[in-house]
């Protein structure tokens, strides 16, 4: 048996190798005993999948584990999103989910993440357990349920109904059947297929689709809606003059849109806008939640408007956290990911996408108009994350370097302070700010760098690869 252990969202492996039925059936034991521990014995449990390779087999393993355990198994009947299935979580009051996916991730990985009763990213406390007692399983320890067992605890069922609905609540599909909109949507070959574009029609969008079909290799492609895959997006919005194009990733909880005209909209000029638009639409108090990799133009637009800001740690756990217990009523990351009050706090690209559609009918204005609405009244902001490749041994030396003896200038400019939110964050005289993280899995550090203008942005991405001590950025 490999280690299983889970990362920022979940565990994941490459199929076959360590990705196998005997670690998947392992790691379900092990989250029943974690909710047998909790005293769920009994309980409804949810069990989804994405559209990768073997993705039904494996759940399919899953509820049969599960169903061993005495639960009662809801089995989805076809490759789901993730946020679909999570508000079935509160919908069908169950004790959890446990989905089969690795989001964005290559073709050749699969993973699972468990989802607690809670409906948010699980938290260290939930995981920790989990992982120690895989560690303490042996394989014939591993529960097969009988043939009336199977059939007394596991059924098929839609999560699409129930979701569907808490979505018509949330988003002004009235506001967006006004407008007459012509929107293209790319689900990226993934689960949200018949998601988005379902609801648009609903809407009376006029609906242009690419993608649409499940292809587990995802055409060659990351199915990750960033710039380069959202070419093709970009030129059918352009060709066929489409008010905005809308995407989700491999689960559909990470979102992408271009605007009119094709152009791609960086994930954190997307957050700032959303809020701007939220503010305008339904919030008047509360505040915000962001992590500390997500650009500052959220909390200008949230600041203008009497709205404080919290700032978290990478990951959407912490995210969903602030949601679930704090008055925040809007949470984002800039790795593509949003939620807000009164929804789930699990990041949901097709409620971002459908948001992003209500702004343009709201307003009766492009994303790339707005956009430049935001940038007169808070300024603008250059963001970018550059993957700096790093050999292993020496990604501790250079982060080790940096806590105990950051540069007192970087490109330039005088560094005003260091803190550690997480990772090395370096904050510098004219208000822009560079923070470090080392990957968990790969040779990379990653540094997230913003400037308030283009000029002194491009300096400080040459003054961090210098300072990181490679010139293989890969942003």
């Amino acid at each position: 048996m490999s280690d299983i252990r889970f990362g920022t969202d979940g565990w994941r492996a490459l199929i076959a190798r360590e990705f196998t039925f005997a670690n998947v059936a392992l790691l379900t034991q092990a989250i029943a005993s974690h909710l047998r521990g909790k005293g769920s014995t009994g309980a409804r449990v949810i069990v989804g999948y994405d559209a990768r390779f073997l993705a039904e087999q494996f759940a399919q393993q899953a509820a049969e584990v599960l169903a061993a355990n005495e639960f009662e198994v809801l089995l989805s009947d076809r490759d789901t999103p993730t946020p679909a299935l999570a508000y079935n979580i509160i919908h069908q009051q169950a004790a959890g989910a446990l989905i089969v996916t690795a989001s964005h991730n290559p073709p050749e990985y699969q993973g699972i993440k468990f989802v607690p009763e809670y409906a948010s990213p699980a938290l260290p406390e939930v995981t920790d357990d989990i992982e120690a007692r895989v560690r303490a399983l042996q394989a014939s320890q591993v529960r097969s349920p009988t043939p009336l067992e199977l059939k007394a605890r596991l059924r098929r069922f839609d999560p699409r109904p129930p979701y569907f609905e808490r979505l018509r609540q949330i988003v002004r599909l009235d506001k967006i059947s006004q407008a007459g909109l012509r929107v293209g949507v790319d689900p990226l070959w993934g689960t949200g297929r018949g998601y988005l574009d379902t609801l648009l029609r609903e809407a009376g969008c006029e609906v242009l689709t690419l993608h649409d079909g499940r292809d587990p290799l995802f055409g060659g492609h990351l199915p990750d809606p960033n710039e380069s895959n959202l070419r093709e997006l970009s030129r059918l919005v352009s060709e066929n003059q489409c008010e905005l194009g809308v995407a989700t990733d491999g689960d559909a909880d990470r979102f992408g849109a271009v605007d009119r005209g094709g152009a791609f909209l960086h994930p954190n000029r997307l957050l700032a806008l959303t809020f701007y638009h939220l503010a305008m639409s339904r919030f008047t108090s509360g505040s915000v939640a962001r992590s500390a990799a997500t650009s500052h133009m959220l909390d200008a637009v949230a600041q203008t408007r009497g709205f404080a800001v919290q700032e978290t740690k990478v990951g959407f756990k912490w995210l969903g956290e602030r949601l679930r217990t704090t008055d925040a009523v809007f949470v984002g990351e800039e790795s593509a990911g949003l939620a807000m009050k009164p929804h789930i706090g699990e990041k949901d690209g097709i409620l971002a996408g459908l948001l992003f559609v209500e702004m343009v009918a709201w307003h009766a204005k492009s994303l790339g108009e707005l956009l430049e609405d935001v940038v007169s009244e808070v300024g603008d902001y250059c963001s970018q994350r550059l993957d700096l490749e790093v050999p292993a041994k020496r990604k501790e030396s250079v982060m080790a370097r940096l806590r105990q003896s950051p540069p007192p200038t970087l490109g330039g400019v005088k560094v005003v302070a260091v803190d550690e939110p997480d990772g090395v964050r370096l904050t510098l005289e004219d208000g822009s700010w560079v923070l470090v993280r080392p990957s968990g899995t790969e040779p990379l550090l990653r540094a997230y760098v913003e400037a308030r203008e283009p000029g002194r942005f491009n300096a400080l991405l040459g003054a961090v690869r210098e300072l990181v001590g490679s010139d293989e950025g890969r942003g």
